[in-house]
């Protein structure tokens, strides 16, 4: 039927291979075998804009893409390439909507397939994504921001999507989803998060006026939403001018929000983290010169934002702080009360997150702050980045081993006038260490 040449047919076998590839796993697998794929990617070669034929091909195969095993087949069968000639050559919303959410779904299977890359890699993918960003229909914009977010993920591809006008694309729609819907304003903050992975590209979010928005964003009471512009903010705050950016914007008693009331574990950790960036003493010389982002002095009481962010930094920390518990892992040498503890710090969801070089050692020397907050919060920080089991755990150990973070590790771990909250943290991230060293856990 869906090699039909009457219109109407093949718009009726398009749209029941749709509705077969939502749901149960058989049915997903017989449209394979069938296949059922190369069928779809042949109809929308074959079918003019217009017909309904292009919007239920490309929503089957956008169904079919969220399957690790089927969305190889997709890109096996030409269905990139496919995908991406609608979005670049399509004017029909419907259409648009579902060939960009195909894309976001075949680049989200992250290290299980190449998919992600190649998707990247074809011609005018990241182009027409961008431009769709832009497009009046608000479902288009989401899937566009979704697939740029998962793409975002690709070193390459980050880079590439900057250069095709991401930076200023992202920014401007951020700026206009304030009123629009959840799932819009997780997937436009999220695209900036992956881009903010960067420095050229955390720079330029923050000189195209990302700032604001992502501030505005961390204010939703939807955790997705908040929780995805704390990670962006989080990224953003590594670089002073940005940190600064953040202050001068209303952004401390945001994150002092987020940090002490929202109820995802991940937006407290990640408002914790980037108050502990803006307040480790890197941002006092930008913050002495007066610069903002319009180019004019604002007065801020940037001691008074200090003191708030150390206290609720402080709360943060003291949440995860079992008195009785941590008595027992202080006073004994055997690793049993050290897991224990370990095992109720854990926040799972941390272990996604990948850190550089550079922000490694950022932690690190936060370990040796005058601050004993600061302390607490980097080797709490590093304890997350390195339990074991963790998706990046392997990457950050070799970092700190490279970078000789044991001697720092055991002064905080040792250090007399240290809460014992940080004493702890820091010999749990010993401990991890010495776990990796001796293999892989089981």
């Amino acid at each position: 039927m869906a090699k039909s040449a009457n219109r109407l047919v093949a718009e009726e076998a398009a749209g029941g291979l749709w509705n077969l590839s939502v749901g149960e796993e058989h049915k997903v697998v017989a449209i394979e075998v069938a296949g059922g794929i190369k069928i779809l990617v042949d109809l929308i070669f074959r079918w003019p804009a217009g017909t309904g034929v292009l919007e239920r091909a490309a929503g089957a195969l956008a169904n079919l893409a969220a399957d690790d095993k089927c969305s190889l087949e997709v890109a096996m069968a030409g269905g990139i390439h496919a995908l991406v000639t609608l979005a670049r050559s399509c004017k029909v919303e419907g259409v648009l909507e579902q060939a960009a959410r195909a894309l976001a779904n075949l680049a989200a299977h992250g290290e299980n397939n190449n998919n992600n890359a190649a998707v990247g890699q074809e011609p005018g993918a990241l182009e027409a994504l961008v431009q769709l960003t832009r497009s009046p229909n608000e479902g288009v914009r989401q899937e566009a921001a979704g697939a740029l977010w998962n793409l975002s993920f690709d070193d390459r591809n980050r880079e590439s999507i900057a250069t095709a006008g991401g930076v200023e694309a992202l920014v401007s729609l951020c700026q206009e989803c304030l009123n629009a819907s959840n799932g819009l304003q997780e997937r436009a903050a999220g695209a900036l998060w992956g881009l903010s992975v960067s420095q050229a590209n955390s720079i330029a979010i923050g000189r195209e006026g990302g700032v604001v928005p992502l501030i505005a964003l961390a204010q939703s009471e939807v955790e997705e939403v908040h929780e995805t512009a704390a990670g962006a903010l989080w990224n953003l705050a590594f670089y002073s001018c940005n940190s600064l950016r953040i202050v001068e914007n209303g952004g401390v008693p945001v994150l002092v929000n987020l940090c002490s009331s929202s109820g995802s574990k991940m937006a407290r950790f990640m408002a914790a983290l980037t108050l502990a960036y803006m307040f480790d003493g890197r941002m006092d010389e930008v913050a002495l010169v007066g610069t903002s982002s319009q180019g004019s002095s604002k007065i801020v009481n940037f001691e008074r934002a200090r003191r708030l962010a150390l206290k609720h930094i402080e709360a943060f920390v003291l949440t995860f702080s079992d008195p009785q518990m941590f008595s027992m892992a202080a006073s004994s040498s055997g690793a049993a009360a050290l897991s224990q503890v370990a095992e109720v710090l854990c926040i799972p969801e941390a272990g996604h997150l990948r850190c550089s070089a550079a922000e490694i050692a950022r932690l690190i020397d936060t370990l040796r702050n005058p601050s004993s907050v600061l302390r607490a919060c980097a080797a709490f920080a590093l304890l997350q980045f390195t339990i074991p089991g963790g998706r990046h755990a392997l990457h950050h150990v070799d970092l700190l081993q490279k970078a000789g973070a044991s001697r720092v590790l055991r002064w905080a771990a040792a250090a007399a006038t240290a809460p014992i909250e940080a004493k702890i943290f820091a010999r749990i991230v010993l401990r991890n260490l010495e776990l990796h060293q001796a293999g892989p856990s089981t």
